[in-house]
């Protein structure tokens, strides 16, 4: 039984690590199963959902312990924390040594202890990646340089408040509002002293590193492979963050309204020449992209791949709508499609899980300007506007839905270099 217990214990560790960290419950499931199917559980049961894990097992080939019971089953509660995709990776690499037989049990366990210890960036890439993320989204949407500017401080600092503050001592629910309320009213501020000329592409530039992406893919890629609770559920931790950035945005301008006698009036979507030809737009969603690698704490040797993948993307959308014609949603499609293939393509060479590429890289498609367009049109009373702008928005995500339910339906011996 100590055998039977140390083996499944490996594989709940690694399950644990894998979950908390932002890998989809397919991984989370195969790895484990994986791991103690090799060191001989030969019929270990794991239940996973979006916030616990379920380890049953009894022994196939491993020994029995004189009189004792050879099963074993255990729950674990795992709460959704930060994302650290590089122990994502970290724990699939391993569990491929596994199973070459290059590790022995008591080295998987000691791997693994170390890689859940394994620390986060720097403060100062964190911070980093905030700052020009903020400011290459900015001019993804259309924002000039000015803008990009004051995006770039405005992240800079909110990263600094979730960092120190509001991640440390506010709720999850509170902590969204509070960081979506702190950016709007620093660009707001930035606008009226003159720091930057088109407040609504700061405003959508600055709370880009606030969008739940994460749970919004992982619940999309549950959803697909049959894991209908985990999949709902990380949905509707998505819908949150999403509601909280909502209510955040709106406080902000309702407080500027209540002290200047009025809310801002803006006047749409406004694309600033400088930043609109196509050569800066695959710059900034380089940048941008390879920022958000950062804030979810991928390897730094996938920043060059992920930065790419997300440029590629948002320029085949550029060209589907500008030259081809289509609709955003359509384009969206398009261009949701051509991520994930790259990101499971760019996974073999790479031997890191497709994820770590597929969350930064379909940032750019997210409809973080949708979204806050039909907060400001909601909020200011132009209900004829916030209507059919929210309803872009849903249309614009199911299309990324189901753009990558259609790639992840490619078979894997496409990608793999075994054939």
């Amino acid at each position: 039984m100590a055998e039977l217990t140390e083996v499944l214990e490996t594989a709940a560790l690694a399950g644990h690590i894998l979950l908390e960290n932002g890998a989809e419950i397919s991984r989370v499931e195969d790895i484990m199963a994986r791991i103690a199917s090799h060191f001989g559980v030969d019929s270990g049961n794991f239940f996973v959902l979006s916030n616990g894990i379920f380890t049953t097992g009894r022994s196939g080939k491993l020994p029995k312990a004189g009189g004792q019971a050879s099963s074993y089953a255990n729950v674990e509660f795992i709460p959704i924390r930060g994302i650290q995709l590089c122990k994502v990776a970290a724990v699939n690499r391993l569990s491929y040594d596994i199973a070459a037989d290059r590790v022995s049990l008591e080295q998987a366990r000691q791997r693994l202890t170390a890689i859940r210890e394994m620390r986060p960036k720097p403060i100062w890439e964190q911070l980093a990646g905030s700052a020009f993320g903020a400011a290459g989204f900015c001019a993804v949407f259309g924002g000039g340089f000015l803008d990009c500017a004051a995006a770039f401080v405005v992240g800079l600092l909110l990263n600094g408040f979730v960092l120190g503050v509001s991640g440390r001592y506010l709720s999850k629910i509170v902590g969204g509002i509070c960081n979506a309320l702190l950016a709007t009213l620093l660009c707001i501020v930035f606008y009226r002293i003159g720091f930057g000329n088109s407040l609504s592409n700061i405003i959508i530039g600055a709370i880009m590193p606030l969008i739940p992406g994460v749970p919004f893919v992982n619940g999309v890629r549950d959803l697909a492979n049959g894991d209908y609770i985990a999949g709902l559920t990380r949905l509707t931790d998505a819908m949150l963050g999403f509601l909280c950035i909502a209510l955040g945005v709106s406080l902000s301008f309702l407080l500027d309204g209540a002290v200047f006698s009025g809310v801002i009036d803006l006047q749409g979507v406004r694309i600033s020449p400088e930043t609109a030809p196509l050569a800066w737009q695959a710059l900034a969603a380089f940048i941008g992209t390879a920022a958000f690698a950062i804030l979810f704490g991928v390897d730094r040797e996938h920043y060059l791949a992920c930065g790419v993948i997300g440029a590629l993307g948002w320029i085949a959308y550029l060209l589907l709508v500008r030259y081809a014609g289509a609709t955003p949603p359509v384009a969206t499609l398009a261009a949701a499609v051509i991520v994930c293939v790259l990101s499971r393509g760019v996974a073999v060479p790479y031997k890191c899980p497709s994820t770590v590429f597929l969350l930064c890289g379909i940032f750019p498609l997210v409809p973080g300007a949708g979204l806050f367009w039909f907060t400001y049109y909601l909020m200011s009373n132009q209900f004829d506007l916030s209507g059919p702008t929210g309803f872009m928005a849903v249309k614009v995500a199911v299309a990324i839905v189901l753009g990558i339910i259609l790639a992840m339906e490619l078979p894997q011996r496409l990608f793999s270099r075994k054939r």
